[in-house]
């Protein structure tokens, strides 16, 4: 049975919750980073322009904005564990939604299934990620979450592949037949028939999900109480409420941007090189790449942080290093152009792992719902890319990229410098004074 616990567990005893919640990380890169080679799907099997494409990053991840919120209250009453397993149900269903859709090519009804994903990853994301930030100390929590990052981007890595393996192989010569098709019957059962390629793959995920939420319901994983293990500043601040922590709205922004520019290097890849005229079926791999580069940032960061740089300063180099690949991304074409956006993924490793614990330092009991606030930021995995899509309507695409993600990195840069201590020590000095 499971046991109880104020503060998190010491030495060895949180490495079996580690693996456990890496099992949950990993998922969650898997669903994560199959937004990308789903834009490329379903442009062909809804016949949509990239605006509309563009709906699958944006349904995925508004839902984290909408269900943060309400996960938190959900996590209160469940508590962290229970939490965890009722969003790997949620998740299974979202699957089970989105394939049945799929197969019927009804689009809305295949975003209302991503959405219901999302729903899940909210609730999951929104309990793991403080559950990790605390399993340990506050200080060497990036490496932590590090570890848990190399989990999600392996996950990440593999899904492209899988995905092209099972659903995209030979697209671009089915895309050509289709396109040179009068519209009709036999079209549209083409179309029919390619669509329905998700949804078995997706119907056995979602049980699987739902054989995993089983097998945590019944594992040793401790529960966890976040206001007993992440107290050294909320006395001084704890009549002022949530609001009273200045580092956790930039932190809230920062992973706000953060995300987005994430989502543009992962998911929004694929489309950039379509840019250049590559084929469907190179470009589907895309995301790969960007996921293999953030496993090295990870190995790299997880390495460095505590023992050699902290968290705050390797956060901004890596916004550094962002808006030199960026810059780097807008000065060349075709193949080296893409090669510097996948670095991105490098740049993008350790910026969660450092924002989220740099953002719900110190806060206590108002750790549930700070964590819930900084999953909200998640959004701007759905609203980023909707500016990059929009704007290179207007403008040349590259230059529609450079655009969107320097400002981003610059504001990373900013709070990785000093947005992360504002309030920092009015905060030290309330709690000394008290």
């Amino acid at each position: 049975m499971a046991s109880t616990q104020e503060a998190a567990p010491s030495g060895r005893s949180y490495i079996g919750p580690m693996i456990i919640i890496g099992v949950l990380f990993f998922i969650m890169g898997f669903f994560t980073w199959l937004n990308g080679p789903l834009i490329s799907f379903v442009k062909v099997a809804f016949t949509l322009d990239d605006i509309n494409a563009f709906l699958v990053p944006f349904a995925f991840y508004l839902s984290y904005f909408v269900l943060a919120l309400p996960a938190g209250a959900v996590l209160k009453r469940t508590g962290m564990k229970r939490g965890m397993v009722l969003g790997l149900f949620v998740m299974a269903v979202g699957a089970a939604l989105f394939g049945a859709f799929v197969r019927i090519r009804v689009y809305p009804g295949a975003l209302a299934g991503l959405f219901v994903i999302g729903a899940g990853l909210s609730l999951l994301q929104t309990a793991s990620n403080p559950y990790i930030s605390i399993l340990g100390p506050i200080e060497s929590a990036a490496q932590r979450i590090g570890i848990m990052g190399i989990c999600n981007k392996i996950a990440g890595a593999i899904a492209p592949l899988a995905f092209g393996v099972l659903v995209l192989k030979g697209i671009d010569a089915f895309l050509d037949k289709v396109t040179a098709m009068p519209i009709g019957p036999e079209r549209e059962a083409l179309l029919n028939d390619f669509a329905a390629r998700v949804f078995w793959p997706y119907m056995a995920v979602a049980g699987l999900l739902a054989v995993i939420a089983v097998v945590i319901v019944f594992s040793t994983l401790p529960e966890i109480k976040p206001a007993g293990a992440n107290s050294e500043n909320s006395v001084g601040h704890a009549k002022g409420g949530i609001f009273s922590f200045p580092h956790l709205w930039l932190g809230v922004l920062c992973l706000f941007v953060y995300v987005g520019v994430e989502v543009m290097a992962g998911d929004a890849i694929n489309t950039y090189g379509q840019g250049f005229g590559l084929p469907l079926q190179v470009t589907s791999h895309f995301t790969t790449y960007t996921m293999v580069a953030m496993l090295v940032g990870y190995l790299v960061g997880s390495a460095l942080i505590p023992r050699v740089v902290s968290q705050q300063r390797y956060l901004a180099v890596s916004a550094v290093l962002g808006v030199l690949f960026a810059l780097g991304a807008y000065i060349t074409h075709g193949y080296a152009s893409v090669a510097f956006v996948a670095a991105l993924g490098f740049a993008n490793a350790m910026m969660w792992p450092a924002i989220f614990p740099l953002a719900i330092k110190g806060l206590g009991r108002h750790t549930e719902a700070a964590s819930a606030l900084l999953i909200m930021g998640i959004v701007g995995g759905a609203l980023i890319p909707q500016v990059f899509v929009h704007l290179k309507q207007m403008i040349d695409f590259q230059l529609a990229f450079l655009c969107v993600m320097v400002p981003c990195y610059l504001y990373i840069l900013y709070y990785g410098l000093a947005g992360h201590r504002i309030g920092q020590a009015a905060a030290s000095s309330a709690a000394q004074g008290t």
